[in-house]
């Protein structure tokens, strides 16, 4: 209990810290996986640290000790863990529990009223062309899903490029992409340190996607073009996101501001550049080890803790 409850909470920022180069240098679909895994992980991690550290606390109150059957002396001299960093922690733990059933609700919240629109949508094929003028897409998770276009969009494109626009709302279909971004972000609701890991993989999912479209048309330049075309056109016809907060689009996240860059530059760039190395076990294998780091901390933190109760039922 003295270091090893601790890592789990310091752990979420080197974990932060290696997004960069896991979305740079490994293929999108692994990058994706990792992240999101790493996220959940973490997360659990991090929220059982803070539960242990607020019960061995709470078992240094004498009210607590005389329900529990344990001694007093012992909980007071042997346990490391001031009260103070038990309120703390027992403080924490509650907002991060409270901000994760928000964040659950709001996701099931979207992704039900996501598949209900979808099953609404007019037509019974995977295609629902919708006029407006301004260019949109996106793919609806649903059963099954469907992927909208606008008029607006399908216009700006010719023949070929609307092929990628498909093959791409096809792939967050397939990968049930939503289901990756919605883990991730509620892992980033139990622990803010995580945030940068879901902004991540709201990119990383997009360009799998992008990496999908490529391996179907075997043109990346193409696929680049598509991006940027579409990207264009959605300013130029002051294309707004209307869709549930579940769908995912060819365009991804939208800037905040129209004169801040979002996210379609970098995935320009990636296409335009040489694909992933496939040479991935170094980085899997430094993720993998921080996970394995943070779940035997938890567990050896709980194996202390548990070994202070039976001492102190023993006196």
């Amino acid at each position: 209990m003295h270091l090893a409850v601790y890592l789990p909470l310091l752990l979420p920022i080197l974990a932060a810290l290696a997004t960069r180069p896991l979305t740079n240098r490994l293929n999108p679909k692994l990058a994706t996986w990792l992240l999101t895994v790493s996220a959940v992980a973490l997360a659990a991690a991090s929220s059982a640290a803070l539960a242990l550290l607020a019960l061995a606390g709470l078992a240094r109150i004498p009210l607590v000790d005389t329900l529990g059957h344990w001694s007093t002396r012992v909980m007071q001299h042997d346990n490391p863990t001031a009260l103070w960093i038990a309120l703390i922690a027992g403080t924490l733990l509650t907002t991060a529990a409270v901000a994760a059933a928000r964040i659950f609700w709001r996701r099931a919240r979207a992704l039900y009223a996501a598949a209900a629109e979808a099953a609404c949508l007019p037509g019974t094929g995977e295609l629902v062309v919708m006029n407006d003028p301004a260019a949109e897409a996106f793919a609806m998770p649903g059963r099954p899903g469907r992927i909208v276009v606008s008029t607006g969009m399908l216009h700006a494109l010719d023949p070929a490029e609307r092929d990628i626009l498909l093959a791409h709302e096809r792939a967050h279909l397939t990968g049930r992409h939503h289901l990756f971004t919605a883990a991730v972000q509620l892992a980033a609701a139990a622990n803010p340190l995580l945030r940068p890991l879901a902004t991540t993989v709201a990119y990383t999912v997009e360009r799998w996607a992008d990496e999908h479209a490529a391996a179907a048309c075997g043109d990346r330049r193409r696929v680049a073009r598509t991006v940027g075309k579409a990207a264009l056109a959605a300013t130029r016809t002051g294309a707004r996101p209307r869709f549930p907060a579940a769908a995912l689009g060819i365009l991804g996240l939208r800037p905040a501001s129209p004169r801040t860059p979002g996210p379609v530059p970098r995935r320009v760039a990636a296409l335009l550049a040489t694909p992933p190395a496939r040479r991935t076990l170094p980085l899997a294998a430094a993720t993998v080890a921080v996970l394995l780091v943070s779940a035997v901390c938890s567990i050896e933190a709980a194996h202390d803790l548990d070994a202070l109760f039976d001492l102190a039922h023993l006196r």
